[in-house]
């Protein structure tokens, strides 16, 4: 039997289409490994875990941690909602263990929470990223601050003195594939180009100019303008886009106010698109990585995890 290693971590963030593992010892990544996400899985979560892990057994990692969607229902083992407000510590109080052959598996819960417009609304995977962002920014950790998520489904959320308060979920990114795959708006003309950004500005200076609230009726400018004006398929989708994060960044300075210095935690390309209709939202932003956020929050739980086990011992 291979004996423990405190130093030596083995972290995940596996979502619904993807799995990144990282073999750690301290801060340092000595490994990385990618695997299918929970909703395109083979063999069981606990047998695809094992096959990646492999070798890596031999380093003894102490400490195993696994965040996102592997703690749904659909997951390896279901880890309940926390409810917010919540800190690093009332969430990894929460953490669900799982052994596998020996292994002792830490799963990360996700967060729920009544929403500011006064709905039910539950996230799974961000709360890690968040708690990474308060780490590596500790500005972030006093007062009130506004965070922002960009995805398949953004997450604005507010952070109050380092506690998760509560957040808001807007489908954005589902929206556009639903709407670009599925409906009339993205047939007009041949062709699957990327979206462009002459015409993601075009759609976000429309929200601008006639409010988010509007956006049902601008949505069918992009079937139109490529009908009437002849704009480019690829310009239409770039106008899609602009329209349905225009409104979500407008939405949220509706309900946070005045959006002030909002951090975007996520990948750079959708973060600098955000960027510019907070911008247009009369707002400003920062960017933080979300892998490196990830890791960092893991990091914060596996520190949890290792002084819990200080104190018992």
């Amino acid at each position: 039997m291979v004996a423990s290693d405190p130093s030596i971590t083995i972290f995940g963030d596996w979502g619904t289409s993807r799995l990144r593992l990282y073999l750690r010892q301290g801060k340092s990544v000595l490994d990385r490994r990618d695997g299918p996400g929970i909703g395109s899985l083979t063999a069981s979560p606990e047998q695809t875990f094992l096959d990646l892990v492999g070798d890596w057994r031999e380093a003894g990692p102490e400490t195993i941690l696994l965040c996102g969607m592997v703690g749904s229902r659909n997951g390896w083992v279901e880890a309940p909602y926390a409810p917010c407000p919540a800190d690093a510590k009332a969430i990894s109080d929460r953490l669900v263990k799982v052994e596998a052959q020996g292994l002792t598996v830490s799963i990360v819960p996700g967060l729920s929470c009544t929403n500011p417009l006064g709905g039910p609304d539950v996230m799974r995977g961000e709360e890690t990223q968040i708690l990474g962002a308060l780490a590596l920014n500790p500005e972030l950790k006093t007062g009130r601050h506004l965070l922002a998520m960009p995805g398949t489904h953004t997450k604005w959320v507010v952070v109050e003195d380092g506690a998760i308060a509560s957040f808001l979920t807007a489908p954005v990114g589902e929206t556009f594939a639903v709407l670009r795959e599925h409906s009339i708006l993205a047939k007009a003309a041949a062709g699957d180009a990327p979206a462009t950004p002459e015409g993601f500005d075009l759609g976000l200076s429309r929200i601008t100019e006639k409010g988010a609230a509007l956006l049902p009726h601008l949505l069918f400018e992009t079937r139109s303008r490529q009908l009437i004006d002849g704009l480019p398929k690829a310009d239409a989708m770039g106008f899609l886009s602009g329209l349905l994060i225009g409104a979500d960044a407008a939405g949220a300075a509706g309900w946070f106010g005045q959006l002030g210095k909002v951090a975007l935690i996520g990948a750079p390309a959708l973060n600098a698109l955000y960027a510019k209709a907070i911008k247009a939202a009369g707002g400003d932003s920062f960017e933080i990585d979300g892998d490196a956020a990830v890791l960092a929050g893991l990091s914060s739980l596996s520190s949890s995890i290792t002084r819990d086990a200080h104190v018992l011992a």
